[in-house]
């Protein structure tokens, strides 16, 4: 279920020439610890198994693309490159420094399987709602929202076989934090995906459009690690949902607005802002209003370790942190609450969004994705520059710290789900 791996396939068998995957292995991204790159290598694996029995050779190279794909492209001989697509800076840098050490002879295509309607598709210029993009989106959805043709076996087999993977060796080659573990709910793995996608159609998908918001309630699909490793397509994801319109069509249409509309709004947003993971990146009205308050009286001024060992002087806030740090992953609607107490509780907006996407990229099992940054659907992060910056928001009633920055507060909270049950689940255990 990746357009990219079967555009690369089409262009083989037309040629007649063996087909290679490659993964680059980095020693350390962003905030990534080993809770998330082993999501990501288990998984590896099973693609490797499943490319072994499919003839298509799967190679593991360590090390940054720039400095090891070119030579593996010379020394194979390989007639052509395709890649996949991320709106985020440093991947696209890493698209960019391949492109420029590649051999003249040797085209490189990008596809963006990770989008349905492809990113500079859907739009051309950064989107401010998804009131803007939504038609624009739907329109193109009967292009593009289409089965998957099948990955065949590969009849052209290559001339020397790929060399074994040591994938301890994998291991050892990381540079990251080995402190935050990895959670037991997950199974890595497209198998385990599907089986998560299964089990959300048959059991939650009913109750998707009235209780999503409710963190007691288990009404999300829990996807979004998978959607965010590649191990389940997020297409696939809504093909399957989609054949159930007719008993939940409010629960489908939410699905799809979340998972399609509102994630590739935060797509547009990445890659037509740079300034995407900052106070710049917001709008003029959003920048003037947290500017004018920045000075405010905080009622509490927290450390980023008081924030990230859940110590506030609020039990629901401290219960969604010690969610994202047992579980890797937060509620949906808390989300939104947590990252918008951050802004009430430091120092200035700048520091808000710069501790809110630390602690979520460190901990969130979909950290350092388009949504994180920005979006709020239950599917995957509700975003940081939403939260904090107003992005694709208005301005609202203005009050301290705040401004014009939509407010959430505990008796809001209150108002819409028994918050002690919350509470009670993710009580600190000293």
């Amino acid at each position: 279920d990746n357009w990219a791996f079967l555009y690369a396939q089409r262009l083989a068998l037309k040629q007649e020439l063996p087909l290679h995957v490659c993964f680059c292995l980095v020693p350390k991204f962003l905030e990534a610890t080993i809770r998330h790159y082993r999501f990501m290598l288990r998984g590896l694996q099973e693609v490797a198994e499943e490319c072994a029995e499919l003839n298509i050779s799967f190679h593991l190279l360590l090390g940054y693309a720039k400095d090891v794909l070119p030579t593996f492209v010379v020394e194979h001989g390989v007639g052509g490159l395709v890649t996949d697509f991320s709106p985020l800076r440093l991947p696209r840098q890493w698209v960019e420094d391949v492109r420029e050490r590649l051999p003249e002879d040797v085209p490189f295509a990008q596809v963006d399987a990770h989008n349905i309607v492809p990113c500079w598709i859907a739009s051309p210029k950064q989107e401010y709602s998804a009131r803007t993009i939504r038609g624009k989106i739907h329109a193109q959805l009967p292009e593009f929202l289409t089965e998957f043709p099948p990955v065949v076996r590969h009849p052209h087999p290559p001339s020397c076989p790929a060399e074994p993977i040591d994938w301890e060796a994998c291991y050892s080659s990381l540079q990251v934090d080995h402190t935050v573990k990895e959670v037991e709910w997950a199974t890595p793995g497209t198998a385990a995906g599907m089986a998560v996608l299964k089990s959300f159609i048959a059991e939650r998908l009913k109750s998707f459009s009235t209780h999503r918001n409710d963190p007691n309630k288990a009404a999300l699909s829990n996807l979004s690690p998978w959607l965010h490793f590649g191990q389940v397509s997020t297409q696939r994801a809504i093909l399957e949902v989609q054949k159930h319109r007719r008993n939940y069509k409010d629960s489908v249409d939410a699905f799809v607005e979340e998972a399609v509309v509102r994630r590739e709004l935060a797509e547009n947003f990445c890659y037509y802002n740079e300034n995407y993971d900052s106070v710049q990146g917001a709008y003029d009205w959003a920048q003037t209003t947290l500017k004018l308050h920045a000075k405010d009286k905080r009622p509490y001024l927290y450390s980023l370790q008081e924030l990230e060992q859940g110590t506030t002087h609020d039990p629901l806030w401290n219960a969604a942190q010690l969610q994202m740090v047992q579980e890797g992953k937060m509620h949906g609607f808390l989300r939104m609450y947590w990252a918008k107490k951050i802004l009430e509780w430091t120092r200035s907006p700048e520091e808000a969004l710069q501790f809110a996407i630390y602690l979520n990229d460190r901990y969130e099992l979909d950290g350092r994705d388009p949504n994180g940054y920005l979006t709020l659907v239950s599917l995957c992060l509700a975003g940081c520059l939403w939260s904090i910056c107003g992005i694709h928001d208005q301005g609202w009633a203005e009050r301290p710290i705040f401004g014009k920055i939509r407010y959430m507060n505990y008796a809001g909270c209150k108002r819409k789900f028994d918050v002690d049950q919350f509470e009670h689940r993710y009580a600190p255990t000293h």
